[in-house]
């Protein structure tokens, strides 16, 4: 199947000149583009991509641009022995020549396309030479391909519009249900209460809360009917404390059946030779965008390989679905037993992600599989995904994971949703399902192991704030390369954490090993509790105000009872998000800064700021945890910040400390019993794409390209010790202010206020 209509208006001007002479041979071998590995290009003299001599009279011309590729190679064998043949005068001419390109001619001239799409004159004739064709066919070639994929890539793009379209009405036809629902069909207005009031939207908000509270009591209680009917104690994977975690197998009611049972791992082995193929092959599966670099998924090819099973479902839910699918692949510093193990333990797995996972749990396991990598384990499980703002709903998704070994040095982590059977009428199984995704895992014998991830989804089409909107239709707020980056930052952190033989210069303030490991895991705790506060978890109820720069705020308060990581009583957490026109990198080098912290806290004005340690816990300068002692006139105080990046996402964390117990905890004391509150900000991206330049640039035209950044900053404050005390307006207009200044200070610093 072609992937792109090589009409006579796709063709470069030198060829539509030619086309009056040789329209019929031209469209023919310009048919032969694709078929043979998307190799070869066409000119006058020699196409350069026919496989014999083929010439077809002008009155059949039209036929012949209709036929499939395949009809073509069939006319080319039928005429390989004709030298000439007549004309519509009964005159005879000689038939020019078109040669097919071979796998090798095809396979150089792809990988200077990866790297130079546009290919100077220069290059052109270098290659030619090195091929052996003329320039033109080298020219041609590089035209056609271009087409090709710009085809590909105008037809994912529509989609992506077909898709906003869609959502667009379904919302419209919702609020128009609403507005008629709600109003008096005689006057159009609003209907009154019983008492007379109009209802207001926090009424609505409250209604829609306590909606939301009762349907988790119902189901925790169907939870404990269906997995303990005789009172049995339940099986969880979880320590005392986090029921607010807690899925069970109610949704799969016959999961322990021995049908149900071999249909899941049925679906499961199904899923990981998807994902096998998915992982290792390239085009016409995988192309690469030519704007932005990134690989995109064809899906013309996709369904052809993988999906002729469900295309008689597929187009009745297409219009309330959005796809996403992804993948990258990368290098990480790891061992290959303890990742397969972390991968299928609920808690470990949540703990290796916490800004990505903020609720996971192993709801059944189906097989325990074999030696002391369990190959062959699968196991039920959910996971709520978040971004780090309140902004952009969660995902929560039920699937099974199921770890394979591949090879001798290669394992397999596969995740699929599976349906319950033809009785499934639950709809919040299928909001977020999971195609067969996951990553290979190769393990490269010097300490690294190579992974490859895929990231393929469905989800029920929703709302995305403004802010987040380029991000998550992109693919990127959820996608591998989110997933894949934060693999190799967290498994860097371990490395240092462990390590005995840092540099001094990254490793200083600290005198012994057991204090720099102290240190360290009080920052990881810190940073786990700031996003856990952070996101959208049903964990966190907001509100909304608006900030005095006009900056939307949200607003939410929990109780802490017993957790002695945390002060104990009532914390506000407020949390703002910006679009800034920085670049990622440059917002992130500004916020860490010890030496211009006066210029964005307010807490810290008039003070003068000294470190006290600075310790490397990965291989990128910006991966450190430090302690700044801040002074003024009247008091002194420490703070403890973490600071972290990589290619998707940067986070600066910081709590003031204790300064006795940060004292003893640099000493190597444990530090599970010292109390932080953490505030600070996530820096991402915008989401606005361009492909990386091939010719090197000016350090200045590489930055300016670069793009904005959104930036969240998040503040905690503990608005009394007594965990009854209801919010107050003075606590409100505290962190108001505190959030307002802030965003005003760096905003003037950046020379950003517009």
């Amino acid at each position: 199947m072609s992937l792109v209509d090589m009409s006579s208006n796709n063709l470069p001007t030198s060829q539509s000149r030619d086309l009056h002479k040789s329209a019929p041979a031209l469209s023919l071998s310009l048919a032969g583009i694709f078929h043979g590995g998307g190799g070869g290009g066409g000119e006058e003299e020699e196409g350069g991509i026919g496989g014999e001599a083929v010439e077809i009279s002008s009155e059949n011309s039209g036929a012949a641009k209709s036929r499939s590729d395949d009809d073509y190679d069939l006319a080319a064998e039928g005429l390989e022995d004709e030298d000439e043949d007549e004309n519509d005068g009964g005159k005879k001419r000689k038939r020019k020549k078109y040669h097919r390109h071979t796998p090798q001619q095809i396979r150089e001239m792809e990988a200077l396309f990866k790297e130079s799409p546009h290919p100077d004159e220069k290059q052109r004739m270098q290659l030619s030479k090195q091929l052996g064709l003329h320039p033109r066919q080298v020219k041609f070639w590089f035209q056609n391909r271009r087409t090709q994929i710009k085809a590909i890539q105008e037809r994912h793009e529509n989609s992506l519009l077909k898709s906003e379209i869609d959502k667009l009405c379904d919302e419209n036809k919702s609020l128009r249900e609403t507005i008629k629902n709600q109003s008096c069909s005689n006057c159009g207005f609003a209907s009154p209460n019983k008492d007379g009031t109009t209802p207001s939207p926090t009424e609505g908000q409250k209604l829609r809360i306590e909606n939301a509270r009762l349907k988790a009591e119902v189901e925790k209680l169907k939870s404990a009917m269906a997995k303990h009917p005789h009172g049995s104690s339940p099986r969880s994977s979880y320590s005392p404390g986090n029921d607010q975690d807690d899925r069970s197998s109610f949704e799969f009611p016959n999961a322990g059946s021995g049908l149900e049972k071999e249909r899941i791992m049925e679906a499961a082995s199904r899923a990981a030779e998807e994902l096998r193929k998915m992982a290792s092959h390239g085009e016409p599966l995988w192309v690469r965008s030519y704007e932005t670099g990134r690989e995109m998924l064809n899906y013309d090819e996709y369904r052809k390989e993988f999906c002729a099973e469900d295309e008689n479902d597929g187009n009745m839910q297409a219009r309330k679905k959005s796809v996403e699918a992804s993948r990258e692949t990368a290098l990480v510093f790891v061992d290959l037993p303890w990742l397969v193990q972390t991968f299928m333990d609920g808690n470990q797995w949540k703990e290796l992600f916490p800004c990505l996972i903020s609720k996971a749990a192993t709801v059944d396991v189906i097989c325990n599989g074999e030696g002391v990598n369990r190959d062959g384990a699968a196991q039920l499980m959910f996971a709520e995904i978040q971004m780090l703002t309140p902004l952009v709903a969660t995902r929560e998704v039920y699937f099974v994971r199921y770890s394979k070994k591949i090879s001798a040095n290669q394992w397999a982590i596969v995740d699929v949703s599976v349906d319950r059977g033809e009785d499934s009428t639950d709809a919040s199984l299928h909001k977020c399902r999971k195609r067969p995704s996951g990553c290979i895992i190769e393990d490269k014998s010097n300490g690294h192991c190579k992974v490859t991830w895929v990231e393929h989804v469905e989800c029920q089409r929703s709302t995305v704030h403004s802010l987040y909107r380029t991000m998550v239709k992109s693919g990127l707020a959820f996608g591998a390369k989110r997933w894949l980056s934060t693999l190799q930052q967290q498994c860097d952190r371990l490395v240092f954490l462990v390590a005995t033989n840092v540099p001094l210069k990254d490793s200083s303030g600290v005198a012994t090993l057991a204090g720099r490991k102290s240190i360290l895991k009080l920052a990881q705790r810190m940073s786990r509790s700031f996003c856990r506060a952070l996101g959208d978890s049903s964990l966190n109820s907001w509100n909304k105000i608006t900030s005095k720069t006009g900056d939307e705020i949200r607003v939410a308060t929990r109780k802490n009872h017993s957790d002695p990581g945390e002060p104990l009583g009532t914390i506000l957490s407020a949390v703002a998000s910006v679009w800034l026109p920085v670049p990622h990198h440059a917002l992130f080098d500004f916020l860490r800064d010890e030496n211009r912290r006066n210029e964005w806290d307010i807490m810290s004005k008039g003070s003068t700021v000294q470190t006290i340690a600075n310790l490397a816990k990965g291989q990128d300068r910006g991966n450190a945890v430090t302690t700044m002692a801040m002074q003024n006139e009247e008091h002194k105080m420490w703070v403890l910040q973490d600071s972290s990046t990589n290619t998707y996402e940067s986070m600066i964390i910081y709590a003031p400390v204790d300064i006795k117990g940060m004292q003893s905890v640099m000493t190597g004391c444990d530090s599970s019993n010292m109390a932080v509150l953490p505030s600070g900000f996530s820096i991402l991206p915008d989401g606005v794409e361009s492909r990386p330049s091939v010719i090197t640039s000016k350090p200045e035209e590489e930055k300016s390209a670069e793009g904005g950044s959104l930036l969240t900053m998040a503040f905690q404050i503990l608005i009394s010790n007594a965990s009854a005390t209801k919010l107050s307006l003075d606590s409100v207009e505290s962190v108001n202010t505190l959030i307002s200044c802030t965003m005003e200070n760096i905003k003037t610093t950046l020379q950003c206020e517009d």
